[in-house]
């Protein structure tokens, strides 16, 4: 029997640029920067007091009382991507999986942990808190708020996490374990993440800039994306949009550095996504990169992207969204799922912005500064985290 061909039905989005599916893909084609001075806590003592923090998300706009008082932000960004993505594409029938990734899951309640036992010693942290604060609790928060009999699972995969749970979903639904699935990713921006990297000394202090000569860093982001997947037949018959196939996925681990991923497991992971969807590095249309403007970062997605496209490496279109809506964590790859999506429905690229001057060791395309309309008929998602997990999805015109 062949295997089911699962689509993409609804995108629900919470973004540095945007709420909702359609302000993020306008913020993105406008280029729009969600980079601004940090809100979630006094930056006065960070050496880089800027962040891309989703500042126009309300949590009481999309979940109850009871939800917002019991979520910690990393659920809230979470169950209101999927009620997003929910309303925007309907609800399937039968079982359903809910599947998350996430990097640093309710760090935001972590923080608070941590500042209780300092004031008050270890009793001072409060059962509530210690709930509130499980990095597991982001998938089970979703399925609850929406009322879902359904099969939970929460991926702590790093920077990879948003591709590893649509991957996750893609063969839960081919194996007919679940009939449908809301899968991707989501982070809050917090304290600790933003000290980690400031210690790292991968914060830029201004702009992201992937792929130029003079990139710095990243900027810490924020957000969630989440996704109804379902399989063709199921969407046809019930009507519903469908945005674009996810055809398939790659994952590897090169294990090489903690932060450096290597060229040999960027490529790995790129010619295992495309050949799991029957696919060729002749049929991409589009590339959404890694691309976290830090200079080694850079270097190995570009070396990869020559080995696996050859000649057709400095024509292929590679731009870097991070560039507007920083580096989102766990959310970052579905965020940019989302995006390879929506350029196939649409039939448009979003940018790299900030590019000013050209890098002789990123010889690519990197669609700089504006969007472009260019016919998408398949698009490879990059994501490459620490540990060097690597992950890549694969979605295609229907």
């Amino acid at each position: 029997m062949p295997e089911a061909r699962v689509v993409v039905t609804g995108i629900g989005v919470v973004s540095a640029v945007g709420i909702g599916k359609e302000a993020f893909w306008r913020g993105l084609l406008a280029g729009k920067s969600g980079v601004s001075p940090i809100t979630a806590f006094d930056p006065a003592a960070c050496p880089v007091p800027i962040a891309a923090e989703a500042q126009d998300f309300r949590p009481e706009e999309h979940l109850e009382p009871e939800q917002v008082r019991a979520f910690g932000r990393s659920s809230q960004l979470a169950t209101a991507a999927a009620k997003l993505a929910l309303t925007d594409g309907g609800e399937p029938s039968g079982r359903c999986g809910v599947y998350i990734g996430t990097t640093m899951g309710e760090a935001r309640m972590q923080d608070e942990a941590c500042g209780a036992w300092v004031s008050g010693g270890r009793m001072a942290i409060s059962g509530d808190l210690a709930r509130r604060g499980a990095d597991n609790v982001l998938a089970v928060n979703a399925a609850r708020a929406l009322r879902l009999d359904a099969e939970c699972l929460c991926l702590p995969t790093a920077c990879a996490a948003g591709n590893y749970a649509l991957g996750h979903a893609l063969d839960q639904i081919r194996r007919g374990r679940v009939r449908w699935a809301l899968a991707g990713g989501a982070d809050a921006f917090s304290r600790v993440a933003q000290a980690g990297f400031s210690r790292m000394l991968a914060l830029t202090p201004d702009r992201c800039r992937p792929f130029d000569r003079d990139r710095k860093g990243i900027v810490v982001g924020e957000g969630a994306a989440v996704m109804v997947l379902e399989p063709l037949d199921a969407a046809r018959l019930r009507g519903a949009r469908v945005y674009a196939e996810l055809k398939g996925y790659g994952q590897s681990c090169d294990a090489s550095h903690m932060t450096i991923p290597h060229p040999d497991g960027a490529e790995a992971v790129m010619r295992r996504a495309l050949a799991h969807a029957g696919a060729s590095a002749a049929d991409v249309d589009y590339v959404c990169a890694h691309g976290t403007g830090t200079r080694q970062n850079d270097l190995s997605e570009c070396e990869a992207v020559a080995r696996v496209f050859g000649a057709r490496a400095r024509a292929v279109p590679v731009s870097s969204i991070k560039s507007m809506l920083g580096h989102a964590m766990g959310a970052a790859s579905a965020l940019e799922a989302a995006a390879c999506a929506l350029a196939v429905a649409e039939g448009t690229i979003p940018p790299t912005i900030n590019y000013e001057t050209p890098d002789p060791g990123c010889p690519i395309d990197c669609v700089p500064n504006a969007a472009r309309r260019v016919r998408v008929r398949l698009a490879l998602n990059n994501a490459f985290a620490f540990g060097g997990n690597n992950c890549a999805t694969v979605f295609s015109k229907v």
